[in-house]
């Protein structure tokens, strides 16, 4: 696990390494200056001697200059190794779940991912810190200190031992009940984060329906979590200071105490003293150190796990070893296939699918909700594996070709239509980059969206807000088909992409369609007959299989799914999750 982050030190190898060296140099500089004082005091100021004073003085001016810009230095790689550190991560497991396949991406939450991404890398890069610099410099000032108080005196040094052994206990124990919080606390992220986004996303249904305060309370009883959790957690680490505090000022007493009796007894020099308790306070404040580095890694590690997890997920779809680089014609064939989308699952999504679709037919697809036709299509494009049997594309099994080129060829307009910040041209270029702003008006004149960016002020350079709020659904429907059409795909899947345009609009796309790219297959879901009635051919989907397959006069004698919701629709209204009668 660990093993997997520190893969992604990369090119900041030299500053990570330079950080603890730079600390110990620190250290070494801090730990000559109590010793140094000590000798102005018993051999400069007690025998009278100014230009000793002067040497050691010169000298401890010298260590502490080194030591304030090795610091500096420290903090300035440190900060560089742990901010080059997060910044690879975020890029590596964004990368990462680039390659997830759909059944990858449906392990885990949006808000989870974005929280893996943001705060859980955050906490990693502020440990990676910590550890560079503090558990450095917290052991090397630890037994620097130790090794000059024992030099000093041994037997006055015994009380820091004896401190440091109790002190370390109670710490550990400590720290053990507040790792415990710790681990619970970051999963809770993912709560309210999620609390926020679907707020966001939402946020126009939210006022529609006055759900604000329902709304408000679902945050703050997630916030409010994590709010506990935490409280939890500082509750154990309040005895930290204290317990430090006493021990400090316990240690000070007494060693006070018994070296003013060994000063007396001419066994202690007074500026022996002065660097034992100097001494005393770096031994105990590099503790408190250790502690806090303790508190950041254990803070980390439920971190790490969740980060580590997504970087060990590996896509269960991959391209093949000699991969194929060219689709030759838009065929499609599904050959005994069977799907399910989880391997645990107790009934197939898909069962024993058998069709044969020529290049350049326009294929219509019905059934009810449920009935699997999104997952029908996302098999074509290798969005999912099938389960069982094989789906062909241009006379070729999917998995044999370079995904990339499998879907460059298949474009895919979604149920949910999506568009991304920018310009129009900038979505529309989705489909194609390279694009000329005339491919991409001919384009939208093929969408039938051409009429109506043409009446927004800016034209094709009008810009859309995120997810495409600042346009209607049908207009959103358009972009997302004319971006698809970019592509010059070989099939062309529209799942129930047209539901939002009028009647007339959805004739006159289907009419381009046919007109314009008469070689590319054509796949089209719908609920409205009247959107497929003139296709080529049309599937009847049913609870995962295929109830009928035929065109339309066909499927009106022999199909009787068909014939009834026919009937019901050109009789007033429904559907096919509407039986006609009901």
């Amino acid at each position: 696990m660990i093993r997997i982050l520190l893969r992604e030190v990369k090119e900041y190898k030299k500053a990570s390494v330079a950080t603890p060296l730079f600390m110990i140099l620190e250290v070494l500089m801090e730990m000559m200056i109590p010793f140094l004082m000590a000798s102005i005091i018993d051999d400069g100021v007690n025998a009278g001697d100014i230009g000793h004073i002067y040497k050691v003085g010169g000298v401890m001016v010298a260590a502490a200059s080194i030591g304030l810009l090795a610091g500096i230095a420290g903090g300035r790689y440190g900060a560089k190794a742990s901010a080059g550190l997060a910044k690879n991560l975020r890029e590596t497991m964004f990368n990462h779940i680039q390659t997830f396949s759909f059944a990858n991406i449906d392990k885990y939450s949006t808000a989870g991912l974005v929280t893996r991404l943001t705060t859980d890398v955050t906490n990693v890069q502020n440990a990676y810190q910590m550890t560079l610099r503090m558990f450095t410099r917290a052991p090397a000032s630890l037994l620097c200190a130790m090794v000059m108080a024992f030099r000093i005196n041994g037997r006055l040094s015994s009380v820091y031992l004896a401190a440091v052994v109790i002190l370390g206990i109670l710490l550990a124990v400590i720290m053990s009940h507040a790792t415990r919080y710790f681990q619970q606390a970051f999963p809770k992220y993912d709560d309210m984060n999620a609390s926020v986004q679907e707020n966001v996303s939402a946020i126009r249904v939210v006022k529609a329906y006055v759900r604000e305060e329902q709304e408000t309370v679902k945050f703050r009883k997630a916030s409010e979590n994590i709010y506990r959790i935490f409280m939890k957690a500082e509750g154990n680490l309040v005895y930290n200071a204290p317990l430090m505090q006493l021990t400090v000022y316990s240690c000070i007493l007494l060693i006070s105490w018994m070296g003013a009796k060994m000063i007396v007894a001419s066994e202690l020099t007074t500026g022996e003293l002065m660097s034992l308790l100097a001494y005393c306070m770096n031994i105990l404040m590099s503790l408190m150190m250790l502690s806090m580095v303790f508190v950041m890694i254990s803070m980390s590690m439920a971190s790490i796990r969740r980060i580590s997890e997504v970087l060990r997920e590996s896509s269960d779809i991959e391209n093949p070893k000699e991969p194929v680089y060219e689709v030759a014609d838009g065929s499609i064939e599904f050959r005994h296939v069977d799907f399910v989308y989880r391997k645990d699952s107790e009934s197939p999504v898909l069962k024993d699918i058998n069709l044969k679709i020529r290049s350049g037919e326009v294929i219509g697809i019905i059934g009810g909700t449920g009935s699997a036709k999104t997952s029908l299509v996302n098999l074509i494009s290798r969005l999912y594996d099938v389960t069982g049997g094989a789906v062909c594309v241009g006379g070729r099994n999917v998995r044999e070709y370079d995904m990339e080129t499998l879907r460059n060829q298949v474009s895919v307009v979604l149920q949910n239509n999506v568009l991304f910040s920018g310009t129009i041209l900038d979505n529309l270029r989705w489909g194609n980059r390279e694009a000329t702003e005339e491919e991409c008006r001919e384009a939208c004149r093929q969408a039938c969206a051409d009429e109506f960016i043409q009446r927004f002020p800016e034209g094709y350079e009008t810009y859309i807000e995120q997810g495409g709020s600042n346009v209607s659904g049908g207009q959103r429907q358009r972009l997302c088909i004319a971006r698809a059409l970019l592509k010059k795909p070989k099939i062309l899947i529209l799942d129930d992409s047209t539901s939002a345009v009028d009647t007339a609009t959805d004739a006159k796309i289907r009419k381009a369609f046919r007109e314009e790219i008469p070689d590319t297959t054509k796949l089209i879901i719908a609920q409205r007959i009247g959107s497929v009635k003139d296709a080529d051919r049309i599937i009847v989907m049913d609870e995962g299989c295929v109830d009928g397959f035929g065109t339309h006069e066909e499927l009106l004698r022999e199909n009787a799914i068909y014939r009834e919701v026919y009937e019901s629709q050109t009789n007033g209204g429904g559907d096919f999750d509407e039986k006609a009668g009901d």
